[in-house]
């Protein structure tokens, strides 16, 4: 039967609106580890191993050959990020420094003092420097990876998350403010913040250059997008509660945001018609609210442990002894 011109266009533009068919990931292992508490994670992707920041140390996995070691003394590991020339930068939140390790002995190889409660950071190849977010201090500080100094401070406001670098801008996730902080990395002005209304603590943030866009994840189960060029709020998606990363496989178009109260992974398309949207959920564990992607295999890493009850209001849950653990997610 022939259809009606406008049913013709009804049903292309159907087609063109339907999302893209999710793709398939499942849990397909676990790598135990020693105890301790976890924050950030990441995949040395010339040495095939992974790196995740512990409570006084960096656990190190073999991807490869399944051995686990721990590097350093950390005091409260929060972000590790590997440079180049076998080194691996390490925020320690307790007593703001950033420790510099490396990575064919795990030694100590340099301490930069730098804000209270250094969090979270991310490496700038193109000018061999690190931003590191010094949550509690509210301020940036700036380091020569190369020199390993502090060459400029920014300050912002307390409450600052996860960072993405964009052209000469530097977004940050404010998990108090439920905003983006903006810095202009030349002059180190503040620029007007991005308002991301209904979201509830932002942490983990990711920028994908082929969209222009961000993604910024947070605490309440939404996701925020934000177009960087533009500077405005695009639109919000549903994930799991708990988000405390966005992890970007530019290369299969998609991010995964790890959630830890309801303990499921989701996966968005970047490249769905109409922006991103949700395409799948991997039932994950409560717990696993970070992770690393291996950008060679595609597989995800979130470090978690079973917990023996729920957290009291405002308290992170206790964890079970002997029961830290790597999740393994690959791809079908």
């Amino acid at each position: 039967m022939r259809l009606p011109l406008i049913a013709l266009f009804a049903a292309a533009a159907h087609v063109l609106a339907a999302p893209a068919t999710p793709p398939s990931y499942a849990v397909v292992g676990k790598i135990a580890g020693p105890d301790g508490a976890w924050d950030y994670a990441r995949v040395g992707p010339d040495t095939h191993r992974l790196f995740v920041a512990r409570g006084g140390s960096v656990t190190v996995i073999d991807l490869a050959g399944g051995g686990v070691t721990s590097w350093g003394d950390i005091a409260r590991a929060h972000a590790v990020v590997p440079l180049p020339g076998n080194r691996l930068l390490v925020t320690s939140g307790n007593d703001a420094t950033v420790r510099f390790l490396d990575t064919t002995t795990g030694k100590q190889i340099a301490s930069v003092a730098v804000g209270k409660k250094a969090d979270a950071a991310i490496f700038d190849p193109a000018h061999a420097r690190a931003f590191v977010m010094n949550a509690d201090g509210g301020t940036v500080s700036v380091i020569d990876t190369t020199a390993m100094r502090v060459t400029a401070t920014f300050t912002v406001k307390p409450a600052l998350e996860y960072a993405a670098l964009v052209g000469g801008a530097l977004f940050i996730n404010n998990e108090d403010a439920n905003e983006l902080e903006m810095v202009d990395v030349a002059s180190g002005k503040l620029g007007r913040p991005i308002a991301m209304p209904g979201c509830e603590g932002p942490t983990g943030l990711a920028y994908d250059e082929k969209s222009g866009r961000l993604i910024s994840a947070c605490a309440n189960g939404k996701a925020v997008i934000v177009d960087a060029k533009a500077r405005r709020f695009v639109r919000m998606v549903d994930i799991g509660k708990g988000a405390d990363a966005v992890i970007l496989d530019a290369a299969r178009r998609l991010a995964f945001v790890p959630c830890g109260k309801d303990g499921v992974l989701d996966i968005l398309s970047l490249d769905a018609p109409g922006g991103v949207v949700r395409v799948g959920r991997v039932t994950t564990e409560v717990g696993a609210r970070t992770g690393a992607l291996d950008p060679a295999t595609g597989a995800i890493y979130l470090p978690t442990a079973r917990f023996a009850a729920p957290a009291t209001s405002g308290a992170r849950p206790i964890a079970v002894p002997g029961t830290f653990h790597v999740l393994v997610v690959k791809p079908a």
